[in-house]
């Protein structure tokens, strides 16, 4: 059984095929809808024989249905056929999800992705429990807005770094996780970080994808 991975972000759409060493990618257009993102993604793994799918969505998902429309994205993602549109058994999540569950190492784990966004999905003895943290208030606007991508780009580096180890240290306090992994696209700009934060590369996301039909 092959497994196709598509983590679906922000500033890139990625895919991998279980398997293979190098992933594929492309920029994310504005305002992308599910069946554009269904096309171009097919286009980009021809020639990779699949016999299942995986896709992360930067949205709600509930059951395996994405429940709202993503923030940063175009419309028509909730009620698309993804089965019907790759023509293969998919399984839609929530993308921290996705990339959680092949971060997940045992225990209590609290997982944030900070990109565009910021992604969070609790995982207790291998139970996942998704998450929507980043919307919550946090100062004079919402976590999101602080630890995101157009966060950095309004604080600078330092202020960021500050706001997202604030960002943990609530959570933490809240949810009390045995260790906080940190993922997305901006993790790896959080210049040493301290010992309860794991800092988790993107690629985990493929790695998550694979683990869901397994």
């Amino acid at each position: 059984m092959k497994i196709l991975a598509i983590d679906v972000g922000g500033t890139h759409v990625k895919a991998l095929l279980e398997g293979e060493r190098e992933r594929r990618r492309f920029k994310t257009p504005a305002k992308l809808t599910s069946e554009r993102m269904v096309e171009k993604t097919l286009a980009l793994v021809e020639g990779w024989e699949f016999d299942r799918v995986s896709v992360g969505v930067p949205a709600q998902v509930v059951d395996g249905h994405v429940a709202h429309e993503p923030v940063n994205l175009g419309k028509g993602w909730i009620g698309f056929d993804y089965q019907g549109a790759f023509g293969r058994p998919t399984k839609v999540v929530n993308d921290a999800v996705m990339q959680a569950i092949g971060s997940y190492e045992g225990g209590r784990m609290l997982y944030l992705g900070i990109g565009t966004g910021l992604g969070s999905t609790l995982i207790v003895d291998g139970k996942v429990e998704p998450m929507e943290l980043g919307h919550l208030p946090f100062r004079r606007a919402t976590f999101e807005d602080y630890v995101g991508r157009a966060g950095r780009q309004r604080l600078g580096p330092k202020r960021w770094r500050e706001a997202v180890l604030e960002t943990v240290d609530i959570l933490r306090r809240g949810l009390a996780p045995d260790e906080v992994v940190l993922g997305g696209g901006l993790a790896d700009e959080l210049e040493n970080p301290p010992k309860h934060i794991r800092i988790g590369g993107n690629e985990l996301a493929f790695v998550g994808g694979f683990r869901l039909w397994r």
